[in-house]
């Protein structure tokens, strides 16, 4: 028996959707992933070229989402069965949407433990022996120290998702993102005031047409999943817990510029930085996912108040962490609640059992399971782009699918106007999800499968 939609869990109102939505929107896309590739594909251009996108694929495929969840007040599979009568195909899009959370929330909490090992050393360690070339390839490569972080992170993430959507989801969500942007602001003006510390400013806002390629925009594509929650049934869900009073349409806006505020604070952050401490030194810049755990470190030995700021940093990024590794466990729950009639209790219960099986193969992929691969890849790297590359794109595209071909744009723009206002973009919203969102979405799974096979190098 499915659960009574009268017992659907609710936000209280528009404060609780916007935080939450952009806590599952501000994780470490934002801080760790935005700031390497701003850096490593021409920083202001980059910068300029994304928010562009954001405007337009954000704001679309964000407004989409939600749109369906609040019409059908269903998860991703519920959502799809619904609006697409049960077509094969759309019930298979809802799945991939329902999935996707589910396989990336493990190897998220793997990375959640490396962030709060970090905290945690900075707290009682010494900063210099953190600093070191071998610091973090020695911990990760020591199964039982990777897995032990690990499950401490996934018992804070399913902490909050016992507790429920508005005493738990909401709860949290409205004391950490306020908390994270001031500590986004004291590391920020600590960062840009360092000598030297302009010319990374700089780089990071003034676009020089020079530093564009191809690559810069499908690269700022690809983020625009990983910064907005796109594709990963989070919003769907989210939406599905929407009053009819809330505006969808100034909720996405502010969702938009919140999500992108955190991914221009986590850049100031940490470019200037590295043009203060290494005079922006190329390879520094394009450390890749490295630039948090080995090159941040280094420049955090050589501040200042170095363990004060690696204490503000590091907490502001588990504080990132945790809200979207909420969001994406939250999105699991609700299809297991929805689709098989689980309680709550037993639907997180089995999520739990989940993230400790998937994740214990991705922690223990860099220690004792190294050895193991899945076309040539670890297994969290497997599951990043099995996720990331493959599924995220697909699941994206049967959404603008759904939107276009069942659901009806005259539908969703009555859904959005539940508030009483107009939907005045509702022209160029059914332009953009029938045609220009689904080669933006094409584009981006071409590049990425040809990155992996070698094609193109992104």
């Amino acid at each position: 028996m499915k659960l009574d939609q009268k017992k659907r869990g609710n936000f209280s109102g528009k404060i609780g959707f916007v935080l939450s939505a952009a806590g599952a929107s501000v994780g470490l896309g934002n801080i760790w992933r935005f700031p390497y590739l701003c850096a490593k594909y021409g920083g202001g251009i980059f910068l300029l070229v994304y928010i562009i996108l954001a405007l337009t694929f954000g704001y679309t495929m964000i407004i989409a989402e939600t749109a369906v969840g609040r019409a059908t007040q269903k998860s991703p599979v519920g959502a799809f069965n619904e609006l697409g009568k049960k077509n094969k195909l759309m019930t298979a899009g809802g799945w991939i949407n329902a999935i996707i959370p589910i396989l990336i929330v493990p190897y998220y909490s793997v990375i959640g433990g490396w962030v709060t090992k970090y905290l945690f050393e900075y707290l009682v360690g010494d900063i210099n022996e953190i600093a070191s070339d071998s610091f973090f390839v020695s911990f990760i490569s020591d199964g039982t120290g990777a897995e032990l972080w690990f499950i401490v992170f996934a018992a804070l993430t399913l902490g909050v998702i016992f507790m429920g959507v508005e005493n738990g989801i909401e709860r949290v969500s409205k004391m950490m993102m306020p908390v994270l942007v001031v500590l986004a602001i004291i590391i920020c003006i600590y960062s840009v005031t360092r000598p030297g510390a302009l010319k990374g400013v700089a780089y990071l806002f003034i676009p020089n047409i020079k530093d564009f390629s191809i690559m810069t925009v499908v690269t700022a594509m690809g983020q625009m999943f990983y910064s907005l929650s796109i594709a990963m049934g989070i919003l769907i869900t989210f939406g599905s817990y929407m009053k009819k009073e809330v505006s969808i349409d100034s909720s996405t806006v502010q969702v938009e510029i919140f999500d992108t505020a955190i991914a221009i604070l986590a850049s100031l952050m940490i470019i200037p930085a590295v043009f203060a401490f290494s005079d922006g030194d190329p390879g520094m810049l394009k450390a890749g996912p490295s630039l948090m755990f080995i090159t941040m470190p280094k420049i955090f030995a050589q501040m200042g108040f170095g363990r004060v700021i690696g204490v503000l940093f590091f907490a502001l990024v588990l504080f990132a962490a945790v809200t979207s590794a909420i969001a994406l466990t939250e999105s699991a729950v609700s299809t297991f609640a929805d689709e098989f009639g689980w309680s709550r209790r037993n639907a997180t219960l089995f999520m739990a059992f989940v993230m400790i099986v998937l994740g214990s193969l991705s922690s223990l992929g860099n220690g004792p399971l190294a050895g193991v691969t899945i076309f040539g890849m670890g297994f969290l790297d497997f599951f990043d782009f099995l996720t990331n590359s493959v599924m995220m794109p697909i699941a994206a595209l049967a959404t603008c699918i759904l939107i276009s071909r069942f659901m009806g744009i005259e539908r969703l723009k009555e859904e959005v106007e539940q508030d009483g206002h107009p939907f005045g973009r509702s022209r160029i919203f059914g332009t953009m999800i029938r045609v220009i969102c689904p080669i933006f979405i094409m584009i981006i799974f071409v590049s990425a499968i040809l990155n992996v096979l070698g094609f193109i190098q992104m």
